[in-house]
């Protein structure tokens, strides 16, 4: 539990009362006696620290002060090989078939690109400029 959050922070009240009602849960399982539920509880109330109330958990399984973590929440993990090889390798694959379908068909690779490159300089130039205009002409004549 330390590793969510630096044990050098200081607790909040919150924070205390959510380490009693732990401590609570122990002693009614039976993990504590009284005495050292008073003993413990005593250390809650004058911690400072994070750590410090992390330390009256060491010897204790869970539940343990969670400090503002959602319950049953999850450390995020790093993304897989495949799932950082999927965007680039989608495009990439998909642009080696079109290059594949050419070849079989021996169609000329001056056409398809010609095209490519028309259709994206007319969208690059125009930037929408003409639906805009066109936009503005309805709003100015109230339709």
């Amino acid at each position: 539990m330390s590793d969510y959050q630096p044990s050098d922070i200081r607790v909040s009240d919150a924070e205390r009362e959510e380490a009693l009602t732990k401590l609570g849960e122990h002693m009614t399982a039976g993990r504590l006696d009284i005495d050292e539920y008073g003993e413990r509880s005593a250390q809650v109330a004058t911690a400072k620290t994070r750590g410090d109330l992390l330390a009256l958990f060491g010897d204790l399984p869970e539940p343990k002060p969670t400090f503002g973590r959602p319950k049953g929440a999850i450390a995020p993990r790093e993304r897989g090989f495949v799932e950082k090889l999927a965007p680039v390798a989608i495009p990439v694959a998909a642009i080696l078939a079109v290059g594949a379908v050419l070849v079989v068909f021996k169609i000329g690779f001056f056409l398809p690109l010609l095209f490519f490159f028309l259709f994206v300089n007319g969208r690059w130039n125009n930037q929408g400029r003409g639906r805009d205009q066109r936009r503005w002409m309805r709003h100015e004549r109230g339709y």
